[in-house]
């Protein structure tokens, strides 16, 4: 049975929609945000404290896309996967890649000194830099989908699973207003999928079950 660990709207709902859209069987943990603070016998599995963690066998991973990669290629053959002989397979290894590097990253900034740190401590002015910084990189995405519905290899694939998660990144910390119209109409879409639904409703169910307070919604 794999394992992923979960808090409530953070980067571990990309392997839970990839285990949605695969149709695997899975346990779902979920934690208290951030689990370093409020869940300390965590670290013992993960020094790190990060979210998430996947556990699959011997194997533990903490890298959200890197996860989704990993279920792909293991419990495939699946199309959300692009083979190393089509001609896309760099561009979908790239938007792999992308999507935490370069979209995720500076949302966690302006998450941190908008909402999470103390107020004493919060930075207006790091949160709108780094506002900016999603936003102007998220261009590559409005260019992507001016001409077609998915990202790469003419289909639904992981690709669009990772970036679709830091779009409901963004649309959870009021970003979404500021989405061209491509992207806003690129992530309406991908929201419409029944494995989406159903990891959000496995996020929200495995919360009450658990009794962990949601954090975000999307």
């Amino acid at each position: 049975m794999i394992t992923l660990y979960h808090c409530d709207g953070a980067r571990s709902f990309r392997p839970l929609w990839m285990l949605e859209e695969m149709g695997l069987a899975y346990e779902l943990k979920m934690l208290p945000f951030p689990p370093r603070v409020f869940a300390k016998d965590y670290l013992a599995l993960n020094p790190l404290g990060t979210i998430p963690l996947m556990i699959d066998g011997e194997t533990k991973m903490t890298e959200s896309s890197g996860i989704c990669h990993y279920l792909g290629i293991k419990y495939g053959p699946t199309p959300l996967m692009v083979d190393e002989n089509d001609p896309d397979y760099g561009a979908f290894l790239n938007w792999m890649y992308f999507s935490d590097a370069t979209l995720t990253f500076p949302q966690t900034l302006v998450l941190r000194y908008s909402q999470l740190e103390p107020e004493e401590r919060r930075n207006p002015q790091v949160a709108t830099d780094y506002a900016k910084w999603f936003l102007g990189r998220l261009r590559a995405v409005e260019a992507a989908t001016a001409k077609s519905g998915t990202l790469c290899a003419g289909r639904f694939t992981a690709a669009d699973i990772v970036i679709g998660y830091a779009l409901r990144l963004a649309d959870s910390i009021g970003l979404a207003k500021d989405f061209g119209p491509n992207v806003a109409a690129y992530f309406a879409r991908v929201r419409q999928r029944e494995a989406y639904r159903r990891a959000v409703a496995a996020e929200r169910k495995a919360g009450i079950e658990q009794n962990v307070a949601p954090r975000v919604r999307a």
